[in-house]
């Protein structure tokens, strides 16, 4: 018996990196994972990696839509959502000759990484707990 046995659990950002780490953590310990993220081939070939029992959702975690889709998938296919981890994340000041440097970053830029890292983060909890709400409990863990 695994400490995650049965549990539904959806990781952003998921496709490489932190991510996919702690979708292959959840999964070890036999949590059903939804692997979401923007890199549809670096998700789907985790989900694989993974085995059956796991699935991967395209999400751009700052699109509402996106996360009013996933959910109603999510809940169509499993009935419910236990465990939440918002994970996807950027700096925005990665790229470029100006790297790191917030004195000549764009305003565009500014507002895209709040789109991810805030309007994300909100976006998952809102959508979460309408999914967790069949059950009466659940998880939500977000990592900055």
């Amino acid at each position: 018996m695994h400490r995650l046995d049965g549990k539904i659990a959806l990781v952003t950002g998921a496709a490489r990196g932190i991510g996919a780490g702690i979708a292959r953590a959840f999964a070890a310990e036999g949590a059903r994972v939804w692997v979401t993220d923007i890199d549809e081939q670096a998700g789907a070939a985790l989900v694989a990696e993974l085995g059956a029992g796991h699935r991967f959702a395209l999400l751009d975690v700052g699109d509402e839509q996106a996360w009013t889709e996933t959910m109603d998938a999510l809940v169509a296919a499993e009935g419910r959502l236990d465990v939440l981890i918002n994970n996807a994340g950027i700096t925005g000041l990665d790229d470029g000759e100006n790297a790191h440097d917030p004195e000549h970053v764009t305003l565009e830029e500014w507002h895209r990484v709040h789109r991810i890292n805030l309007d994300g983060t909100f976006l998952g909890c809102k959508h979460a707990i309408r999914a967790m709400r069949p059950a009466g409990t659940g998880s939500i863990i977000n990592i900055s």
